[in-house]
């Protein structure tokens, strides 16, 4: 009887946060240029992967502004604070990886327009950082106090040869108990993460020795040698369950039309819901290479730059469920996805998590990249909701 009644304390408390969502959507609208300036400022300073100290010093700063509590950088670069709550029993993570995939040759001008926001690594990451660091600003201007304390972050070589390792450091080495993260990324609004694949990224090289024999059968270069490697990786069989994939992200090489290139360069993932799966075909794409390279003369090299294990919360976890709740509730279909970036660090650590998406927008390779503005303030309201969610105790297991 009493677990009855505590279940149906629990549904009309998140019935009440639900129910007032809209008002705080209506709420954050004016704090518009105070969001979009933490954007442009953020996304203007470069940070690409290990090179994230001045955006990190930024962000400290604005932490140091908002009088939040042990404001500081860890060994790995970390921008860390703390926004005291009413107890000191519970602790929820909040975090935005902070580097980018754009080097600091690149014009990192940011274009404020009158629907959207233009300009290099807005959508990864700039938004998702400066929700965290306007976070507080917001919760103030919202009157909303916490009883947990949010451990605000914003993390560093999370992408590529970055592998994580902010978060990675500071979960392996905090002694503070933490309840529940939150990752934040900039796109897509409705994202909803709460399981990593299995995940294996990896480089090939191939490189062609000057004293090559260029007259021997087959002689082709190191690009068509390349292409032999890819159609062998293309004919390796793959799993539907679990579901297995292979992804060729890039391949690069040569120098000139005239010219048989002597070094190529392969990109792949592999991604798959067992670990088990990932593993036998990182040992059969080293078998491919290893083969090829025999067969040619060639030097052919694999290494790996990033690995995730899969896992996470179930479906039906509290949080999970609870999330979707407050995405429906803001009219925006959730987009369940596995996440492959640092929702998995939560993982690793069994620490329940999700990862959500601030606003809509295209994510591309050049300074093309935009954001709209209108949707940010549905995803800052989505966020304030899991918060409170979290807060009160309704994304608990029972």
């Amino acid at each position: 009887m009493q677990k009855e009644t505590r279940v149906k304390k629990k549904k009309s408390g998140m019935s009440a946060i639900i129910a007032s969502l809209l008002d705080i959507r209506k709420k954050l609208y004016s704090l518009r240029e105070i969001l979009l300036a933490n954007l442009v400022m953020i996304g203007e300073i470069p940070a690409p992967t290990f090179n994230e100290d001045k955006r990190i010093h930024f962000i400290k700063q604005r932490f140091t502004e908002a009088g939040l509590q042990n404001c500081s950088t860890d060994e790995m670069g970390n921008a860390l604070a703390i926004l005291q709550g009413r107890q000191d029993d519970k602790n929820i993570v909040v975090s935005a990886h902070t580097d980018t995939i754009f080097p600091v040759t690149v014009d990192h001008t940011i274009t404020v327009l009158t629907d959207s926001v233009r300009g290099p690594g807005v959508c990864d990451n700039a938004l998702g950082a400066a929700a965290v660091v306007t976070l507080p600003t917001i919760l103030q201007h919202l009157g909303i106090e916490l009883d947990s304390n949010l451990i605000l972050m914003g993390s560093t070589r999370s992408l590529g040869r970055g592998n994580l390792a902010g978060l990675r450091f500071f979960l392996s080495n905090t002694e503070i108990p933490i309840q529940a993260g939150l990752c934040l990324e900039g796109i897509q609004l409705g994202r909803l993460s709460h399981n990593a694949i299995g995940m294996l990224r990896c480089e090939i090289e191939c490189s062609v020795p000057e004293e090559y024999d260029w007259t021997r059968f087959g002689a082709v270069g190191a690009i068509i040698i390349m292409n032999e490697i890819i159609n062998k990786i293309l004919e390796i069989p793959l799993s539907r369950r679990p579901h297995t994939s292979i992804v060729i992200g890039s391949i690069e090489g040569g120098k000139s039309f005239d010219t048989v290139s002597t070094y190529s360069l392969l990109r792949l993932e592999i991604h798959s819901e067992s670990n088990d799966m990932v593993k036998s075909i990182r040992d059969r794409i080293k078998d491919i290479t290893s083969e090829v390279s025999a067969q040619t003369d060639a030097m052919v090299t694999m290494e790996i730059i990033s690995r995730r294990r899969p896992g996470g919360i179930d479906f039906a976890h509290p949080l999970a469920r609870n999330a979707r709740r407050i995405i429906k509730a803001l009219e925006i279909e959730p987009r369940k996805s596995p996440s492959a970036s640092d929702l998995s660090t939560f993982i690793d650590h069994k620490i329940p998590a999700i990862t959500i998406g601030i606003s809509q927008g295209e994510l591309q390779s050049k300074s093309g990249e935009y954001i709209k503005i209108k949707p940010m303030f549905t995803g800052i309201t989505q966020l304030i909701g899991l918060l409170l969610a979290i807060d009160q105790g309704y994304c608990d297991e029972d």
